[in-house]
């Protein structure tokens, strides 16, 4: 994507501004943001300078009016043109994507991430992502995949598929009812899950196809990456896929997202699983290795996962890339948002319409953090409202679309 390249819409849905106090963008900007701060603070000896940048960076987000990025910076010119009509003023009042987005650049600015010097690309996210990838959780999760070691791949299959859709709540994905023959609660359809187009998706997939490239676009580290690798494993090793892109962010982004160096340390806990008596996921850590090093698996880190627009401009490079993957999985739900539009849409405006853009068959694996959604029938909005719950936003429920070009004939 260039640096003056801007997206363009006719949608009349309107754009999730912040400024609607009690709303959920609102609240990210009004409370996470300030509390993000004093922790990435506290987790490291930053020197004065990195707290005055921060203490600047608090006082500007919550009360002043946006600035654009400081004259030596090496992607100034691209915020600026990105960010044009933004600046001076509230970030309560602009596109709340890109608010969250251009939060998320400053932030690494203020702690020295892009500069030279001693806090270079130090991730300031790190201790949050490598406590929970060291927890005990963890070491129960990686434990609960003996019981699908020697499972047929179309019992594994909706296991996995369930336990990457939850992510933090993986524990639940990766185990199977006590007759063993079904695939776990967080896979099966309930009413959790707002809209389940798997099936769609598995006959992308079959087992033992083995002709298949997918491409993964990963959320969160620690406890979602480990399911999204393992899930990525089952697709290798069951002749689902004969390759795999996992797409992650080129730098440390949204808190917990995926680096690089985030899928390193999960394939790195995973191998070691053995010693906690977790010897299926330690067979998954050793072949997702070798894959990566037969080239099966690949990870990339295109700019524009860490860029604040939708994904209906993505650069042409990119789109290629999409175009030519059996299917595309998205996951998580800011890649949702980015996928659909981050618009307060009707709940039932088709899914499809929305993705019609994307070069090819794409799936949705998404918790619902947020306000935006698409794609729901109107009875399931129903039962939904009518229970009282914050549906949207509380994480309770999830959602696998599917959507994209050829998607007709996967329901025909």
């Amino acid at each position: 994507m260039t640096a003056d390249a801007t997206p363009t819409s006719a949608d009349d849905a309107p754009v999730i501004l912040g400024n609607e106090p009690g709303s959920f963008a609102w609240g990210v900007l009004a409370k996470r943001h300030p509390a993000l701060v004093e922790q990435v603070r506290d987790a490291f000896p930053y020197g004065p300078a990195q707290h005055a940048a921060l203490d600047a960076l608090l006082e500007e987000t919550t009360h002043g009016v946006i600035e654009p990025l400081a004259a030596g910076a090496h992607d100034r010119e691209r915020w600026a043109a990105w960010g044009q009509g933004h600046f001076g003023r509230s970030w309560f009042e602009v596109p709340f994507l890109w608010a969250e987005s251009y939060f998320y650049r400053r932030l690494l600015g203020a702690l020295g991430y892009f500069e030279p010097g001693p806090w270079q690309r130090i991730d300031p996210f790190g201790p949050f992502k490598a406590a929970e990838l060291c927890s005990a959780t963890v070491d129960d999760e990686l434990a609960a995949l003996d019981e699908l070691a020697g499972r047929h791949a179309d019992v594994q299959g909706p296991a996995l598929l369930g336990a990457s859709l939850w992510g933090n709540r993986a524990d639940l994905g990766f185990r199977l009812d006590s007759g063993g023959a079904q695939p776990s609660t967080a896979a099966r359809t309930d009413s959790r899950l707002v809209a389940d187009e798997s099936a769609a998706l598995w006959s992308l997939l079959p087992a033992g196809g083995a002709a298949a490239s997918v491409h993964v676009v990963a959320d969160n580290a620690g406890r979602e990456l480990i399911p999204d690798l393992v899930l990525i494993d089952h697709l290798l090793h069951a002749g689902r896929a004969v390759e795999v892109v996992l797409h992650v962010k080129p730098y440390p982004y949204y808190v917990s997202d995926a680096t690089m160096s985030d899928v390193v340390e999960s394939m790195r806990r995973l191998a070691r699983a053995q010693v906690q008596a977790a010897r299926y996921a330690a067979e998954i850590g050793r072949r997702l290795w070798g894959a990566m090093a037969d080239g099966r698996l690949v990870v990339r880190a295109h700019e524009f996962f860490c860029a604040p627009f939708p994904y209906d401009v993505m650069p042409d490079g990119l789109r290629e890339e999409f175009a030519g993957a059996t299917v595309t999985i998205v996951k998580g739900d800011l890649n949702y948002r980015r996928l659909v539009g981050d618009r307060l849409w009707e709940p039932t405006t088709p899914f499809g319409e929305r993705v019609a853009y994307f070069p090819g068959p794409v799936a949705a694996l998404r918790t619902l953090k947020s306000d935006v959604i698409t794609g729901l029938d109107r009875d399931t909005v129903a039962a939904l409202e009518a229970s009282g719950q914050a549906w949207r936003a509380s994480g309770t429920h999830a959602l696998i679309q599917m959507g994209g070009p050829g998607r007709e004939r996967l329901t025909a």
